[in-house]
């Protein structure tokens, strides 16, 4: 083997690696809202968490990615540590797609329509199709696939250029020594766990396997113990995202590890026992790349058969190796492992808002109900509510900055404008839920009290205000642009109210009806009051924008609102109802 051929195999294996990972992104891109739906699905039902995590790691070809993304769910609190292990043995089975898929590198026959299912018949043909979605096409799905299409692509070139360069392995007999040492199996466990804790990919190193078959020197009985090695080498992936993380998360990487040690040391110890019992004749023949994807399945078939249903042990003996503490623990908020799966994160942070949206409208009603009705207590709880809302714009917003560094689909893309725009638009409602609860200091502590027509008025208003926010907040949580839309007419309706409450206390300032103190009081509550609906519409149209797949109708929406005949009926609705 010259030196010409270890470039070539150097050359190979980077292609191979890149595009793996390539494919890998992009397919997980094109699914985003699929993986929604999948791990929307996820239950303290074994066969559902086990289908889901089979399904996810089928959709993004890797593993290690998966479980690095049940780390996070188990850290963010989103997922328990008992759905985490369903979906961690259903993600080592689900890798074993990839196998398969270079499988098909091995196929030999003299019938022309069989020889089309080998790659390298087809790739060239998808290399084409992918450049062409990927360099003409201005939409991101067809983007996305193209990514696909390309990424596969250069991933078989990388297998067929790998096989090719060691194929004059075959003749040289120190290469064909090497293989008879890994038919030590013990050697062949410890050599597939450091190859693929190396390069963190199960589905890679077995295809790097697959690629040595062509020289004929690996033998099913060297083959099987170090695809047995890969499958712990794998779990270093999982080991390194948890630190830092909760204990639950380190448990959910641990139970990786404690599945994929007991699972090889079972099935190695019946492999050896076969081995020296009844010595088949079947483990000395040259493996195949069918032959390995066959055992790769079969083996981490085999290990989930004899441990799912003994989640509850993998998750005593996780809680044995990271005891509880005396100090219970937070859920992290937003998990930075999640930013490898773009939509999750996403998901994630929707979450987040969502919370945040509740926290700041709880503080605002809270600051209503106490107006009249001062409360030190309920006033120091409120500032609380608004200290976090300011925690949440700050962590929020700096993990969708990351987030927007990621590659995304389109419509993720707008998801994300959304959310940035609202937590602004969240965090001044909670802003203005404390300057309510200091005109409310001020009408206690001065023994303020507004004339009974004022507090009538006030309360036609304040009853508005709830009802918007109400409106605003289900119109996020549901994400619907229906409801969004009835946001509008109300706002206008309490700009109108605000006019008018303002104009009736200057006639009765001239009546001598009412104080000039309480008329400050006033103003700033309708200013106030005023500003939080401005918020709501500010949401309100974010909604209906992103329904619409565009953020530059924002002003084209206040413009023609009036023309409108659904508007104009709503609107109508709404004066009678806040009549004063």
């Amino acid at each position: 083997m010259s030196v010409f051929n270890v470039l070539e195999l150097i050359g190979g294996l980077c292609l191979f690696l890149f595009g793996m990972n390539v494919m890998g992104q992009a397919l997980e891109k094109r699914a985003g809202s699929s993986l929604r739906n999948l791990l929307g699905k996820l239950t303290q039902n074994k066969a559902a968490g086990f289908f889901t995590g089979m399904g996810v790691t089928a959709v993004i070809q890797s593993s290690s990615a998966v479980t690095v993304m049940v780390v996070g769910f188990v850290n963010s609190g989103i997922m328990t540590l008992r759905q985490a292990i369903n979906v961690i043995m259903g993600a080592n089975v689900g890798t074993t797609v990839t196998a398969w898929i270079l499988s098909l590198g091995g196929i030999e026959s003299d019938n022309p329509i069989v020889m089309l299912l080998k790659p390298s018949s087809f790739t060239p043909i998808l290399a084409l199709i992918g450049i062409i979605l990927y360099m003409f096409c201005k939409n991101g799905k067809k983007n996305d696939t193209g990514m696909i299409l390309l990424g596969f692509a250069t991933l078989m070139f990388g297998m067929d250029t790998m096989s090719g360069s060691v194929s004059g392995l075959k003749d040289i007999p120190e290469f064909a020594q090497l293989f008879v040492m890994f038919k030590n199996p013990i050697l062949g466990v410890l050599t597939g766990a450091l190859l693929t804790a190396v390069i963190q990919s199960s589905s890679a190193s077995v295809g790097i396997l697959q690629a040595l078959t062509v020289t004929g020197q690996v033998s099913y009985g060297a083959a099987i113990p170090i695809i047995m090695g890969q499958n712990i080498g794998t779990c270093v992936t999982a080991l390194l995202s948890s630190v830092g993380a909760n204990k639950n998360a380190k448990r959910a990487a641990l139970v990786h590890l404690s599945f994929n040690v007991i699972g090889t040391t079972v099935w190695l110890t019946v492999f050896c026992i076969v081995k020296a019992v009844l010595a088949p004749e079947m483990l000395n023949y040259p493996a195949s790349l069918f032959g390995i994807a066959i055992a790769h399945s079969s083996f981490n078939i085999l290990c989930t058969i004899i441990l799912l249903p003994m989640t509850g042990l993998l998750e005593k003996i996780s809680v044995c190796l990271v005891p509880d503490s005396k100090t219970k623990e937070k859920a992290a908020e937003l998990d930075e492992r999640l930013l490898g799966t773009p939509p999750i994160a996403l998901e994630r942070s929707k979450d987040m808002v969502a919370e945040m949206g509740r926290t700041s409208i709880t503080a605002l009603k809270s600051s209503l109900d106490i107006l009249f009705d001062y409360n030190e207590a309920a006033a120091d709880e409120i500032r609380q509510l608004e200290n976090l809302t300011d925690h949440y714009e700050d962590i929020i917003g700096q993990y969708l900055v990351k987030l927007s560094s990621r590659s995304m689909s389109e419509s993720g893309a707008l998801e994300e404008i959304k959310l940035f725009k609202m937590i602004g638009d969240f965090e001044r409602i909670a802003d203005h839920s404390v300057n309510i609860i200091e005109s409310a200091e001020e009408l206690h502590k001065k023994k303020i009290v507004f004339s009974e027509n004022a507090r009538r008025e006030l309360d036609v208003l304040i009853s508005a205000v709830k009802d918007i926010l109400n409106c605003t907040q289900e119109a996020f949580e549901t994400d619907s642009a229906q409801k969004a839309s009835a946001a509008e007419p109300l706002e206008q309706v309490i700009d109108d109210l605000k006019e008018k409450l303002r104009t009736r206390h200057i006639l009765r300032l001239q009546n001598g009806e009412c104080s000039i103190e309480a008329g400050f009081v006033l103003s700033d509550l309708l200013t106030n009051l005023e500003r939080v609906s401005d918020h709501c519409s500010n949401i309100a149209v974010c909604i209906i924008e992103a329904a619409h797949n565009e953020f530059a109708l924002h002003e084209g929406l206040r413009d023609i609102r009036g023309e409108s005949a659904d508007y104009f009926e709503e609107y109508k609705s709404n004066l009678n109802k806040y009549k004063i």
